[in-house]
C-alpha cells in the first residue's frame, strides 16, 4: 500500500476543526498500513522519542507518545496542545533449528524467516492549556504484533512436508491497533492523576493452525485471516517535583477480546472444521522514576507484563476432545510473566540538536517445555539498545530519528511434541534426542515529527 505524504501548510493558523480532520484522515491511513506485520510481541516504545529512550517514560514526561502509552496522568505536565506523527521501518531475521533422532543418529537443520520489513506507524494528539488542571489526549498505536515466514525445506526436519511429519511452510502475522482517549486531572502543582479507556483491533493468520485439529490424512490446514475487537482501560499517577525528581506509576487492565473465528482450508484446497480462539492482550503494570536538569534528562522504568494469567496464554499444551484423548491443537501457549527494564537518557549540550541514548531487558516468556507451540510467534528479544538524535527547528516544530537494534541473546529451545507420545511422566508427548529452537535480531529505523499550537 503507498501512502502520499501529508503537507503541513500554515500550521500556525490551524483551527480546532482543521485538526479534527486531520486527526481522522491519518487514523484511517494509519489503519491501512497496520494490514502489515510486526515483529515482536509488545512493543517497547512508542515513536522515534519513546523508543529512543528504551520507552522509559512512566515517570518521566518527556513526550506525548511515551505518556500516552505508559501513563496517563503524565500528559498533564503538557500545557499545549502537541500532534506527533511517526513511522518506521522494522526489519527482523528469525532463524528457526530443530533435531530429530534417526536410526543411525540424529538430523538437524535451520531456516532463516524470508518476512520482510514491517510498517510501524503511531500517531497522537495531546490537548493541553496553560493553568488549566484538564489535560485531553487521544492516541491510535501499533502495540503488538508478530510475524514469521519460514519456507519449506528439505533439510530441517521440523521444515518438512506435512506428509514427511513436517509443518511444512510456517507463516504467521498478527498485528493489534489500540486507540486511547486520555484525560488526566492535575490534583496539585506536582500530583497528577489520569484515567484512559482503550479500544483494539487485532488480526491474525497462521499457517499452518496449530489452533484447529488436524487431519489424520490431510494434516494441518492454514487459517484466514480471522480479526476481532476489545477494549480495555489504563489508570495512572505522575509526581514532579521542583528539585527535578520525577515519579510515576500506572496499570493497563488485561485487553480483553471477542473470539478470532478461522475459516480453514487444507493444503490440497479443500475446507477444513472451522475453529475459534480467544487471545486477550495481558495487563501491565509500569513503576518509574526521572531525574531532570538543564543538560541531562535521566528515566528508568520497569514493567511487568501478566501473559500467566491472560486468556490465549495462561492455558498450557494440547486441547482434548470429548473422549478424554489429544485433539492435536494447541490449548494455549503457556507462558510466562515477563519482567521488562527500560532505562534512556537525553542530553542537551547542544540545545537544539539533543542526544538520546536507551535499553531495553525484557525477559523470555516462552517455557521452555512447550517451545514448539510458539514456532510461529518467534519474535524473543532479550536485550534492545537505542541511538536517537532531536531536531528543534523552532519552538514549535521537532523532528526525530531512532535507531533500534535488538538481539534474543541466545536460543529459546525445547522438545518437538507429539500429542501420541503424551503419557502420565510425559505430560506434552515431548520426543526423546529431539529439539526445536529459534532466535532473531532486529534492526528498525523510526523517524518522528511533533507540531505544537
Amino acid at each position: 500500500m503507498n501512502a502520499k505524504p501529508f503537507q503541513i501548510i500554515q500550521f500556525t493558523n490551524l483551527n480546532y476543526n482543521k485538526m479534527k480532520k486531520t486527526f481522522l484522515i491519518i487514523t484511517l491511513t494509519m489503519i491501512g498500513f497496520m494490514g502489515f506485520s510486526q515483529t515482536g510481541h509488545l512493543m517497547q516504545g512508542i515513536g522515534a522519542f519513546n523508543m529512543s529512550m528504551g520507552g522509559a517514560s512512566t515517570g518521566q514526561a518527556l513526550d506525548i507518545n511515551g505518556a500516552l502509552q505508559w501513563n496517563s496522568a503524565a500528559i498533564s505536565k503538557f500545557d499545549k496542545t502537541i500532534i506527533t506523527l511517526d513511522a518506521g521501518m522494522m526489519f527482523s531475521s528469525p532463524t528457526l533449528y530443530s533435531t530429530v533422532p534417526t536410526q543411525t543418529g540424529s538430523m538437524s537443520g535451520s531456516t532463516e524467516s524470508e518476512l520482510g520489513p514491517s510498517v510501524l506507524p503511531s500517531m497522537a494528539v495531546v490537548f493541553g492549556k496553560k493553568n488549566s488542571r484538564h489535560t485531553f489526549g487521544v492516541s491510535v498505536f501499533g502495540v503488538s504484533g508478530f510475524g514469521v515466514d519460514f519456507p519449506q525445506s528439505g533439510t530441517n526436519p521440523i521444515n518438512f512436508p506435512q506428509n514427511m511429519h513436517g509443518f511444512g511452510h510456517v507463516e504467521s502475522s498478527y498485528m493489534l491497533l489500540q486507540i486511547g482517549v486520555t484525560y488526566a486531572f492535575a490534583i496539585t502543582e506536582k500530583l497528577s492523576i489520569g484515567i484512559e479507556p482503550t479500544f483494539n483491533y487485532s488480526a491474525l493468520e497462521v499457517h499452518p493452525n496449530p489452533l484447529s485439529s488436524p487431519s489424520m490424512t490431510m494434516g494441518y490446514p492454514n487459517s484466514d485471516n480471522a480479526s476481532a475487537t476489545g477494549f480495555g482501560g489504563q489508570v495512572g499517577l505522575y509526581y514532579g517535583s521542583d528539585k527535578g525528581l520525577k515519579a510515576g506509576i500506572s496499570y493497563k487492565t488485561e485487553q480483553s477480546f471477542g473470539e478470532f473465528a478461522f475459516n480453514n482450508t487444507f493444503l490440497n484446497g479443500s475446507d477444513a472444521p472451522e475453529n475459534k480462539f480467544t487471545m486477550n492482550f495481558p495487563s501491565i503494570i509500569s513503576v518509574g522514576a526521572g531525574y531532570s536538569t538543564d543538560l541531562l534528562d535521566i528515566a528508568l522504568d520497569y514493567r511487568r507484563v501478566f501473559y500467566s494469567s491472560t486468556e490465549g496464554f495462561e492455558t498450557k499444551g494440547w486441547a482434548y476432545g470429548d473422549n478424554g484423548h489429544p485433539t492435536g491443537a494447541v490449548a494455549g501457549f503457556g507462558w510466562e510473566d515477563m519482567n521488562i527494564i527500560s532505562a534512556g537518557v537525553q542530553i542537551k549540550l547542544i540545545e537544539m540538536l539533543p542526544i538520546r541514548l536507551g535499553y531495553t531487558y525484557s525477559s523470555n516468556p516462552i517455557d521452555s517445555e512447550l517451545a514448539m507451540h510458539s514456532v510461529s510467534a518467534t519474535a524473543i528479544i532479550e536485550n534492545a539498545v537505542q541511538l536517537g538524535v532531536g531536531f528543534n527547528l523552532s519552538e514549535r516544530i521537532v523532528l526525530n530519528a531512532t535507531y533500534h537494534h535488538g538481539m534474543s541473546s541466545g536460543k529459546t529451545s525445547g522438545k518437538i511434541l507429539n500429542p501420541m507420545m503424551i503419557s502420565a511422566d510425559n505430560p506434552y508427548g515431548a520426543i526423546p534426542g529431539s529439539e526445536v529452537a529459534y532466535d532473531m535480531t532486529t534492526d528498525m529505523i523510526l523517524i518522528g515529527a511533533s507540531f505544537s499550537f
